[in-house]
């Protein structure tokens, strides 16, 4: 009797996505796909299932005439939409511009879900097919009495239109003022939203930080079996646990960092030798203490990374951890893995190895010292005349190193970041550029050294790993850049392919330019983000082909992980081919919930910076500044202050003219006058408005349109350009 073997689902839907990847549409109906797919009768109804399937998992389409379509064929990708201000939607495709989407086709979609979208290739405007995964479960609202009784306010305004049904327990008793943190329970139809903690009042110093953190599910306190842990824990590195270890307590071994530091995970070594140096760089054993699968490992995979914003650190370990044994305090014995480099005079390694090792820091130094006596100061140089000429060699060192990585063609963007110092209650009373001095990008070269020998050798060793992978930028976003800088005057040629040190050398051509940080900026924001990732594909920044993070496991999960796979299989020497595979999976798994965790990290430590800035610009209503434009949208363009806080100018502030805006040029011109504001210009604003609940400041023009004359400029640098130039170009609407 002959036997049917019937075919399984999944087969079949694989078997319809083949066929639909290679068929025109036209021969795509259900009769035709089964025919070819799934001849055999017996397996009709397994094709009828598969085929509702994927269209219920929305792989697989149906136009009108009863053809099937995949993703691609029906116009359909997924993406990130992101909701601006105005309520208008856009989500990022490759290569083309992004698709935008209107507040009614966003269907119930909330900025940084993934969501599919119905957008041809031709087409501007999209619309939202589905969500497929929601980027927030929490929410944070205020209570107001407004004189009849307490109402919630959504803090996110661009949510603060949408219907919600508001939950609270009888035994949560907000009062005016309150902050409150929400679970929503339902997204569809009118939102249900359930308050699940009240933060604090909203003037309450601190709970404006507070809220941003929880905000973006980042919980400050350790849960308690985490805090119990932490008993069973040593405070100090007995003799014992030396054993097995190259001992280097003897090397002249500092740690370097900034003032206000108190976990100090690298630390580093360097003496001349005769073809150069030899460099080591030191690095916190933290997974001899945080065992795999303990409650203090699994909180630390949570976080992935430590968040810090500007008044506190919300630390991927305890303190008792971070800032106590695991962390190279100055006169205490130390566990560590070291990565030894001899460092040639050309800044290339010639050599390397890796090794558990036990140290015994001689000084924790501040980069603030470090420059002083770089730059000669006396006093300092002899009050540290034990550590002999380490700082000097060190720099050496590291200057030949970075030497050498720029001519391979690493990318040197211009720094952004931003000092904000506040009192007692928490409020700014400073803001200003961050200071980037030698010191600072000494210990940066060291640690880039030490994370590509590293990742060399888990390459090499085929080791289960976490790589720190940058992929090349999408030409369609360096073409905008190259328009936007030849509408600036400086020329920027690429071919089919980009490579680092084209971006390198163009950056030097304008390193003497007013415009330089804004072009940098610009050149950045065109870049991918760098994430984690179990396979190696290289660092486009750094040209590197090999690159990973080692030198933080004190404050990033990656790292910790790179320790526990060196110790397994490079120090323990472990065969066991089972464990192997389960490590590339584990590692394939934390690579992608790291690199979540770290963009949502990054995301409320920028968050806090645009409040505190607001906070300070808020006593600041009518003061008069010089800036630069940074950016141009159909609705304004944004200025930057030298102190780095960052305004819109509205357009409906420009009323001495019409103006449109040139997306292709990057500018708004004005129909009569000509009179054009674009990306690096120089304007006179003064601030209008600082919302310190939101963190957005609004600037508006003054003096004579807030037009700075331009200084006339010679030779290759730049050209100016008249401020009644007509935009050139198609003009198309703008979202």
């Amino acid at each position: 009797m002959p036997v049917f073997l019937i075919m399984e689902t999944n087969e079949v839907k694989d078997l319809i996505l083949g066929y639909l990847e290679n068929h025109p549409v036209q021969n795509s109906t259900a009769s035709v796909i089964q025919g070819i797919v799934c001849p055999d009768s017996e397996d009709a109804p397994v094709f009828r299932d598969a085929l509702q399937e994927l269209q219920n998992e929305y792989m697989v389409f149906l136009n009108k005439r009863g053809e099937y379509m995949n993703r691609q064929k029906a116009g359909v990708f997924e993406g990130k939409i992101s909701i601006a201000r105005s309520g208008i939607g856009y989500v990022n495709r490759e290569d083309r511009a992004a698709a935008t989407i209107e507040e009614p086709d966003q269907h119930g979609a909330m900025d940084g879900d993934t969501v599919l979208v119905y957008c041809q290739l031709w087409q501007i405007y999209g619309e939202v097919i589905t969500v497929t995964k929601r980027a927030r479960t929490q929410l944070i609202g205020t209570y107001y009495d407004r004189g009849h009784g307490l109402k919630l306010v959504l803090d996110d305004e661009k949510l603060r239109n949408r219907p919600c049904r508001v939950l609270l327990d009888p035994d949560m008793k907000p009062v005016d003022g309150s902050k409150v943190l929400l679970t929503i329970e339902k997204y569809d139809g009118p939102m249900t939203l359930r308050v699940s903690r009240i933060i604090g009042h909203k003037d309450d110093p601190g709970v404006d930080i507070l809220s941003i953190l929880l905000d973006h599910g980042i919980e400050p306190e350790f849960p308690e079996e985490v805090i119990e842990e932490l008993k069973d824990i040593p405070s100090s590195v007995s003799e014992e646990e030396t054993k097995g270890r190259e001992d280097l307590r003897n090397d002249i071994t500092v740690t370097i960092d900034g003032d206000d530091s108190k976990d100090f995970d690298d630390a580093v070594s360097c003496v001349r030798e005769e073809n150069g140096w030899l460099l080591k760089v030191s690095i916190a054993d933290v997974s001899y203490y945080v065992k795999e699968g303990s409650a203090l490992d699994k909180e630390a995979s949570k976080r992935a990374c430590s968040t810090y914003v500007t008044d506190r650190v919300v630390p991927m370990l305890p303190h008792e951890l971070s800032n106590g044994i695991c962390s190279l305090n100055p006169d205490v014995d130390r566990l560590t893995i070291t990565c030894e480099m001899h460092v040639s005079k050309d800044g290339s390694v010639s050599d390397y190895r890796l090794y558990p090792s036990v140290i015994h820091s001689n000084e924790r130094m501040t980069y603030r010292n470090v420059n002083k006596i770089l730059f000669g100061n006396e006093e300092l140089k002899e009050k540290y005349a034990h550590l002999g000429d380490l700082f000097e060699v060190l720099a050496e060192c590291a200057d030949a190193i970075r030497s050498y990585r720029v001519s391979k063609g690493a990318i040197e963007f211009s720094s952004n970041e931003s000092k904000i110092t506040v009192n007692e209650e928490g409020w700014p009373i400073d803001v200003q550029p961050a200071e980037r001095g030698h010191a600072e990008r000494m210990i940066e070269d060291c640690m880039i050294a030490a994370n590509v020998c590293t990742a060399n050798f888990l390459r090499w060793q085929e080791i289960p790993a976490i790589y720190r992978i940058h992929e090349e930028p999408a030409l369609r976003r360096i073409r905008d850049f190259v328009n936007a800088s030849e509408v600036m005057g400086h020329k920027l040629v690429v071919g089919k392919s980009v490579y680092p040190n084209e971006l390198q050398r163009y950056l030097d051509s304008i390193q003497d330019i007013p415009e330089y940080p804004v072009l940098s900026m610009m050149l950045l924001r065109c870049m991918q983000k760098a994430r984690y990732d179990s396979s190696c594909a290289g660092h486009f920044g750094l040209a590197e082909e090999e690159y990973l993070h080692f030198t933080s496991p004190i404050r990033r999960y990656p790292d910790l992980i790179v320790h526990r796979m060196l110790r397994r299989y490079s120090f323990e020497a472990c065969m066991d081919m089972k464990q192997r595979d389960e490590d590339e999976k584990k590692c394939a798994e934390l690579a992608e919930s790291s690199s979540v965790r770290e963009r949502i990290s990054t995301d409320a430590e920028y968050a806090c910076d645009d409040l505190k800035k607001a906070q300070y610009m808020s006593d600041k209503l009518g003061r008069k500044y010089e800036g630069i434009i940074t950016g141009v949208t159909g609705s304004g363009f944004y200025v930057q202050l030298p102190n780095t806080v960052e305004g819109l100018v509205r357009i409906a502030s420009l009323d001495d003219d019409y103006y449109e805006y040139n997306p292709e040029r990057l500018e708004l011109c004005g129909s009569s006058s000509g009179r054009v504001y674009r990306v690096g210009l120089k304007v006179k604003v003064a601030v209008m408005a600082a919302d310190i609940h939101n963190g957005t400041i609004e600037f508006t023009l003054f003096g004579k349109n807030g037009m700075i004359p331009s200084r006339k400029k010679t030779g290759k640098k730049a050209t100016a350009y008249s401020s009644r130039r007509h935009p050139q170009g198609s003009r198309r609407k703008h979202g």
